[in-house]
């Protein structure tokens, strides 16, 4: 079990626990052998057990090692200690992509592109390296304090996807390509597509298919196509629209095909937005598996009795040969129908027969014809040499008739099936569309302004409700943008308080946001989305950002840490140490540790700025002193003393250290000490005594017997107090 303050592979020492997820605990530790503060992610219990797990893991986990890029949570060391399995990782001071998100509900496009491109970078780089990572989500991209985009969990995601691990551990469901869904091969283009979720999330602040379970939200991303980010945010440029249209493909081969043309369209688009630059694949599908639509399924059928091209359907353009179904997409499609409607991908020689006959029939027709003209046209001239005024009406091969062919019970088409019209007038987007597919119809939305109809809702359908339409049958919807469009002010050069209340007044919406700039003063807006003149409707948001001055950092924590590293840390934040460093007494910190510094952690400053700093001497230790003039003894204190004896003083101090030890028997006696570390002391004086002789008579013998006097010691205590120095 990891624990405060204990080290792990004899260098990493746990500091503090900042965070924990499905599958670890992050803690932020400090390498000593490299003097630098490190994250450490260490599998949880349940993890650590599985052996499968730990080697693909650990394996894993060591190839992403090797990879460095700004855009990327560099991975610096993996190892094992007493059963804890642990990464070792760049410490990124900030928050997830998803925090994020949520913060400011949604991205203007700007921003969310911007972020895109980052992103798409670190990735790049791994997958130069033939590294995937199979599990990118907002949740795995980290914005720095200084505004860097780091993906991280390189290498773990392919671990975890590779063995038996629960979705609400995983909760990747969300942005998981089709191809991982089911199961099969993902490669470099799986990432594209949960990219591609990531975006679009950003850009609306709502990820594109949502389920009670997982099971159904995979379902939605094997099945239904993704809605265009416009339906939601209609002022998402067309380009932007179409990145992640394109990214978002069910087929692998119809997605970019690699990182580089993502982040080559994903520059356009800042510079051209609204330009139509985004190429949509169309490779030859014959080894794809993807979706197919009833009006697709007819053509499939006849292409097996006529071995033709139709031009009617572009994803069938300039293809010579006829479409073969893969086993998979067979498979993807036999819980659609019964038994009967999987036939009709068979040849069938019923049709081929009529289709002979009909054939037959035309032919004899079109003879006659030719025969009956040639008559009139030759026979006319033969009886007078004369042009016949009539024109020469040359017919075209014979074509069966839609009439002609009904006539033929063997010729019928299979009846088509149908699908009511759906309520949709007056509904939600949202709700109207899941309303179409529910019975097996597709929808497209356009927008029109409106002063009656709250934005959002459904005006109009191109089909009636209650019409019997063919299933898949594409629904066009006209939606409410709102009251009728008013142009956007300029406010950039103003200052937030006048922006704000100007947009204000007009109707709109206001959201701040910030960001530095060298040119633009403090306080002054400096873009703005949309941008001036642009007509919106009333009530739309407009997202203003409002410099704050040249770019600054955050300061550090430096308290507690030693002068070494606390220099070190300051120096790696771009501040400047003062060249005068203090050393104090502190109660509150150890010797040798940082106790002040000038800027408060978590504070703002330009670059460069002198940060000075006071080291700890520890407690401070009060000293004393001592000025005396130790006086004779009195009468009270010895009342057998007399002037002129002599007289031993010694004079100790609480902490036991004897200051004084002398005999006089002249007073006063000086007493001068410094740097005491006692308040007071004790004077003890001894001094002697000798007692007069008796002199007594022998009653009987008359004998004078005389006593000699004796010598007593004497003693006593004073207290005495010492001052402060």
């Amino acid at each position: 079990m990891v624990k405060i303050g204990m080290m792990i592979g004899d260098r990493y020492e746990i500091l503090e626990k900042i965070g924990t997820g499905g599958m670890s605990d992050v803690y932020k530790a400090k390498c000593h052998k490299l003097n630098r503060f490190v994250a450490i992610k260490v599998l949880k219990q349940e993890f650590s057990e599985n052996a499968n797990f730990v080697s693909k893991f650990r394996t894993e986990a060591q190839a992403a090692a090797g990879l460095m890029h700004p855009n990327i949570v560099n991975v610096y060391d993996v190892g094992e200690e007493d059963g804890i399995y642990y990464i070792v990782m760049e410490l990124v001071e900030g928050i997830t992509l998803k925090k994020y998100i949520e913060k400011k509900a949604r991205l203007s496009f700007k921003e969310a592109v911007s972020i895109a491109i980052q992103v798409s970078m670190g990735i790049e780089a791994a997958h130069n390296n033939h590294i995937i990572h199979r599990d990118i989500k907002p949740q795995n991209i980290i914005i720095s304090k200084d505004g860097k985009v780091k993906v991280t969990d390189f290498g773990i995601a392919k671990a975890a996807t590779s063995n038996t691990i629960t979705s609400n551990v995983m909760g990747s469901v969300h942005y998981t390509s089709p191809e991982q869904a089911r199961g099969g091969y993902s490669d470099e283009k799986s990432d594209i597509y949960s990219l591609g979720i990531t975006i679009f999330e950003m850009l609306t602040g709502r990820v594109p298919f949502n389920g009670e379970t997982t099971v159904a939200i995979a379902i939605k991303h094997i099945q239904e196509e993704l809605p265009s980010p416009k339906e939601f945010v209609p002022e998402i440029p067309n380009s932007v629209e179409g990145i992640v249209l394109k990214c978002c493909q069910k087929s692998p081969d119809r997605r970019y095909q690699n990182m580089q043309e993502l982040i080559a369209d994903l520059k356009q688009s800042l510079m051209n937005p609204d330009e139509d630059f985004v190429v949509q694949n169309d490779p030859d599908m014959n080894g794809g598996t993807r979706k197919i639509s009833d009006n697709e399924r007819e053509q499939i059928k006849r292409r097996t009795v006529y071995q033709e091209n139709y031009d009617n359907n572009r994803e069938y353009e300039e293809r010579e040969e006829p479409i073969r179904l893969r086993a998979d997409t067979e498979a993807m499609y036999e819980n659609e129908g019964n038994a009967e409607d999987d036939d009709e991908y068979d040849y069938n020689p019923r049709m081929e027969r009529v289709t002979t006959y009909l054939a037959l029939i035309g032919g004899v027709v079109f003879c006659v014809v030719a025969i009956i003209l040639a008559v009139k046209v030759f026979g006319g001239r033969g009886e007078g040499d004369q042009v016949s005024d009539s024109p020469v009406i040359t017919s075209p091969p014979f074509t069966a008739s839609p009439e002609a062919s009904s006539e033929s019970p063997e010729s019928s088409a299979e009846e088509v099936k149908k699908a009511v019209m759906p309520k949709v007038v007056g509904r939600t987007v949202e709700e109207a569309r899941n309303a179409l597919t529910d019975v097996g119809l597709k929808s497209e939305v356009d927008y029109e302004e409106s002063d009656d109809i709250q934005a959002g809702e459904v005006i109009s359908a191109d089909v009636e409700e209650g019409t019997e339409v063919e299933l898949g049958t594409t629904v066009k919807l006209t939606a409410s943008a709102g009251p009728q469009g008013i142009a956007v002010p300029s406010v950039v050069g103003m200052d937030y308080d006048g922006a704000n209340a100007r947009l204000t007044q007009l109707g709109f919406a206001v959201t701040r946001v910030e960001g530095y700039s060298d040119e633009v003063d403090n306080g002054i807006v400096m873009a703005q989305v949309p941008s001036a003149e642009t007509e919106v409707a009333k009530g739309t948001n407009v997202t203003v950002t409002v410099s704050l001055g040249k770019e600054k950092i955050w300061v550090p924590k430096l308290l507690g840490y030693s002068e070494q590293d606390g220099i070190a840390a300051a120096l790696e934040a771009g501040l400047q140490v003062g060249e005068e460093i203090a050393y104090v007494y502190s109660d509150e910190y150890q010797e040798g540790q940082i106790c002040y510094q000038s800027y408060s952690t978590g504070s703002y400053v330009e670059p460069g700025t002198v940060i000075d700093i006071k080291v700890s001497k520890g407690p401070e230790v009060q000293t004393y002193k001592c000025n005396a003039s130790i006086m004779a003894p009195t009468p009270e204190e010895a009342p057998d003393y007399s002037a002129g004896m002599e007289v031993s003083i010694k004079l100790t101090a609480d902490d036991g250290q004897v200051l004084l030890d002398t005999t006089t028997s002249s007073f006063p006696q000086a007493a001068n000490y410094y740097g005491l570390t006692s308040a007071g002391g004790t004077i003890t004086m001894t001094y002697y005594v000798t007692t007069e002789g008796t002199t007594t008579t022998d009653p009987e013998t008359g004998e004078t017997i005389t006593t000699p006097g004796e010598t007593q010691e004497r003693s006593f205590s004073r207290r005495i107090d010492f001052s402060l120095e």
